[in-house]
């Protein structure tokens, strides 16, 4: 197989597992949004990355040594960056749903983490026919985007008020704005990383593994934010009781499936980067965020969240998610030029 069908593939299967990844919290009714928010950020960020660099990673520490304290501090800042991000991120799914919500920040995040690495690292291949391919697809992606965004303005339009108790759909546009514009972070430090992982193949790990030893600094520092944000709510609130609330132990579970929905998918993002040749970061950025798109999309079908929106809304989704598989095959075509 080739190496770009590979990552192409591998891609699909992160975006199936990222776009599903918050659908778990539709069924914590009996926590508030900061407790299992704050419980997939203690699995995800801080209790799963450690865990899978130590195994994949050999002479983890002599790796960040060797790549420079400069190196190592930029990723740690992109995960900041971006963990103040995924706080507005779990906010803006509990106040628009998953559908909306993805299509608006995915569509920032493409925009930021594909186009900045292209521009500032690979300026010379833009004039090449990989690089128009890699703006042609994410004109494309942008556009699908878009088009899902504006349905799902319809759709609250048709559907009225929230419900009570959650953000006003303005807060909800607001936070996902904020979301999107941090959330392509993550694969700005990947990008910045790029010492980390010849440093850790040079030590051992395995070429599509080295991923791993740039998310750790990343996932830990981008874990900050959230921490203190749901630790103060909670504190409060006064409701860090609701944690032992009778009829809650699968919530527990559903928090664990939340973050290793999320982790693996950004894991074997990392690890699909590595089969795309050397423009793996930048084709697949966009990739990812439109298999997320069309996943969230689909989720919002099955749950119900246009239940009620009327047919036009529906059909304007349904045209979105059509531009987007478009893109995917247009991105996939630049791969296979690099």
């Amino acid at each position: 197989m080739h190496e770009a069908t590979l990552g192409l593939l591998m891609i699909i299967v992160a975006g199936a597992m990222n776009g599903s990844f918050a659908v778990p919290m539709k069924l914590t009714h009996r926590w508030q949004w900061e407790h299992t928010w704050l419980m997939w950020t203690i699995y995800g960020l801080f209790i799963f990355p450690p865990m899978l660099t130590f195994l994949t990673i050999p002479n983890i520490l002599a790796v960040y040594r060797e790549s420079g304290l400069g190196v190592v501090a930029a990723v740690a800042a992109c995960g900041a960056g971006w963990g103040i991000s995924v706080v507005f991120i779990g906010l803006a799914v509990e106040a628009v749903g998953v559908a909306v919500s993805f299509s608006i920040m995915l569509g920032l995040s493409a925009a930021l983490g594909s186009l900045v690495p292209l521009v500032f690292l690979h300026s010379d291949k833009i004039a090449t026919p990989a690089g128009m391919s890699v703006l042609a697809g994410l004109a494309l992606m942008l556009i699908g985007v878009g088009t899902c965004a504006v349905a799902g303005k319809r759709r609250e339009m048709a559907l009225g008020a929230g419900a009570p108790g959650k953000p006003s759909i303005a807060k909800g546009l607001t936070f996902c704005v904020l979301g999107g514009l941090g959330s392509g972070l993550v694969n700005l430090g990947l990008v910045f990383g790029a010492p980390i992982l010849k440093a850790a193949e040079a030590h051992g790990a395995s070429r599509v593994s080295t991923p791993n030893a740039a998310f750790l600094p990343l996932m830990l520092a981008g874990g900050i934010p959230s921490l203190i944000y749901c630790s103060y709510l909670i504190l409060k609130n006064k409701n860090a009781h609701q944690f032992g609330a009778a009829d809650t132990a699968h919530h527990w579970f559903l928090t664990a499936l939340m973050a290793l929905l999320w982790f693996a998918s950004t894991i074997l993002y990392g690890a699909a980067t590595t089969n795309l040749g050397e423009l793996g970061t930048v084709l697949g950025w966009p990739l990812f965020m439109s298999v997320i798109v069309i996943t969230a999309a689909a989720w919002g079908l099955i749950t119900g969240e246009w239940k009620g929106s009327g047919s036009k809304p529906r059909i304007l989704m349904a045209v979105g998610v059509g531009i987007l598989i478009v893109a995917i095959f247009v991105l996939s075509f630049a791969g296979r030029q690099v």
